[in-house]
């Protein structure tokens, strides 16, 4: 290979650099799919998480297989990682609007403590840190499509503020930590992922309405139904975060589906690819809930070679499947629904 060659290699397309990576709620959707993506790259793992949200099950398909290892631990804690570590995610975080509505100060000590302690790991072992941010950090967006440079419109007492103002602290602490003690850090804002895994009964429009079609229930739409979102599918999040992770970036890079969707479009497919008879149904739009979610992905384009590959139709059908196997376990065991509460309604984050 010349040097022109050498230099055209993007960090997605290199074998993995690192040796030993700890992901902090690597025991829930997303952060258990890392750890599998790591394993697979030949990554040992250190997975930590305390199963406020996250589920063991996520993790069962590691449990005995070299290279991985499971830390029960509340990262608002201080906590230690024995051994070699180069490479730190930082995921631990209630996500979906259930849990951090359930959890609001366990949010926002997630997001301010538990990064503390992440970020003190990090600088420990001398390690890559990657925080994971969100697309929530733009609030209701002026800006369509949201670029990085956008600061962001964020009602920081309103209901969704836990969430927020937890992740846009932990963005600005990131920061300081890299000025202050130089540490090799990077910020991903990740936009809607959905995917296997997810909990039925999360709050989230993906798996709420793919968990009502397949019993038949009305899919409960907020509002008029014609807010967007951007939704990627679970693998192409994780090529973009261990991306990210490859890289010298510090960010924010936004990593997310370009390709916008309304709600009422989202039901009607999720209706005619899980051949339900369900009908839609209308409810009240909670407070503060974006109009638009769509994120700019020129940054991720051009410094990481990465953007998304599997479209909608092909996604949900994997989901779907996914659902159906797994089902009444995917149907959010764990989750903190009530005992014959009927469907919740969707919240389209």
């Amino acid at each position: 290979m010349d040097e022109g060659q050498a230099r055209q290699e993007t960090a997605a397309q290199r074998p993995a650099r690192f040796r030993r990576a700890v992901v902090t709620g690597g025991a829930g959707f997303l952060g258990s799919h890392l750890c599998t993506a790591l394993l697979e790259q030949g990554t040992e793992v250190c997975c930590v998480d305390d199963f406020c949200t996250g589920r063991p099950e996520n993790t069962a398909h590691l449990s005995g297989r070299p290279g991985f290892t499971l830390i029960p631990a509340d990262v608002t804690e201080p906590f230690e990682v024995p051994g070699e570590v180069d490479l730190v995610l930082h995921f631990a975080s209630p996500a979906s609007p259930a849990d951090y509505l359930r959890l609001p100060l366990h949010t926002l000590d997630t997001g301010s403590l538990g990064t503390r302690n992440a970020l003190q790991l990090a600088r420990r072992h001398r390690a890559r840190f990657v925080l994971a941010s969100t697309s929530e950090a733009y609030g209701d967006p002026q800006q369509h499509p949201q670029s990085e440079t956008y600061w962001g419109h964020v009602n920081p007492v309103g209901p969704r503020s836990v969430y927020d103002e937890a992740k846009r602290f932990a963005e600005a602490l990131t920061c300081a930590e890299a000025e202050a003690h130089g540490t090799d850090t990077g910020i991903v804002r990740l936009f809607n992922t959905y995917g296997p895994r997810m909990r039925g009964h999360d709050g989230r429009a993906v798996p709420t309405f793919i968990r009502q079609a397949l019993a038949g229930a009305p899919l409960t739409v907020t509002g008029d139904g014609r807010q967007t979102r951007s939704l990627a599918y679970v693998d192409d999040t994780v090529r973009g975060i261990l991306a990210m992770a490859a890289s010298d970036l510090r960010g924010p890079v936004n990593i997310g589906n370009p390709d916008e969707i309304t709600m009422i479009e989202l039901a009607r497919k999720v209706i005619g690819l899980t051949g339900s008879s369900s009908v839609i149904s209308f409810i009240e739009r909670p407070a503060d809930d974006p109009a638009v979610r769509c994120p700019d992905i020129t940054l991720a384009r051009g410094k990481l070679q990465w953007e998304p590959r599997i479209d909608a139709d092909d996604g949900l059908a994997r989901t779907i499947a996914w659902f159906r196997e797994h089902a009444p376990a995917g149907d959010g065991g764990g989750d903190g629904a009530a005992a014959g509460a009927g469907p919740r309604p969707a919240r389209p984050v």
